[in-house]
């Protein structure tokens, strides 16, 4: 699973125009402080205009992202409730000075650095919700982005009439689209009563 999520995140974070590259590519036997980080990412058109950017980033939010560390936790039937990230240490690892020194070597040059976080969701409860964004903010992490939100918006990219034969990943997806695997997000309203193939949603992994 940590493959396929990792691919996942890889995926999306191309299709928004970013320079991806991961720590490595096989196991260390011994862990080690860049182990904690999955990706390095660098936005060559970033847009930064010096705002704050919210603490749950939507994909319109990844414009002013300069450079970041990325963690991804695809831990896909956990919901990261104050609970879970007491009990998990290992999740805010990458945020510790080592991993953080690292980070900046292999960025190399000066500026900011975020640190991002892949979560599964948060809680759904307004303040379960802001509970678990407190901790998260009070153990160094900048941002998080959901994994409902990455997947929607690559299923939202996808072209059917497009051959993505580079990537197994996009090609499922299109694959999935091209029959009827994916609601319609706005159409679904205005569907008229006539018979149709029966479809599956896919929101939740």
């Amino acid at each position: 699973m940590p493959a396929v999520s990792e691919t996942i995140v890889r995926e999306y974070f191309e299709a928004q125009g970013f320079f991806v590259r991961q720590q490595r590519k096989f196991i260390a036997p011994l862990r080690n402080e860049d182990d904690e980080i999955d990706f390095l990412v660098v936005n060559p058109r970033c847009t930064r205009s010096g705002g704050e950017l919210p603490f749950v980033l939507s994909s319109g939010d990844l414009a002013g992202v300069a450079r970041a560390v990325v963690v991804v936790k695809g831990w896909h039937t956990d919901t990261f409730s104050t609970s879970l990230l007491t009990h998990a240490p290992e999740i805010f690892r990458f945020v510790e000075p080592a991993a953080a020194q690292q980070a900046a070597k292999s960025f190399g040059g000066e500026g900011p650095v975020t640190k991002i976080l892949v979560v599964p969701a948060l809680p759904a409860a307004a303040e379960g919700r802001k509970a678990s964004i407190d901790l998260l903010r009070s153990r160094g992490i900048d941002a998080v982005i959901p994994f409902q939100t990455i997947l929607r918006d690559l299923i939202d990219q996808i072209e059917t009439n497009r051959n993505y034969q580079k990537s197994d990943l996009l090609q499922v997806i299109r694959i999935l689209k091209n029959y009827d695997f994916f609601r319609e997000k706005q159409l679904e309203l205005f569907r008229s009563g006539r018979p149709s193939r029966k479809r599956s949603s896919v929101t939740k992994t």
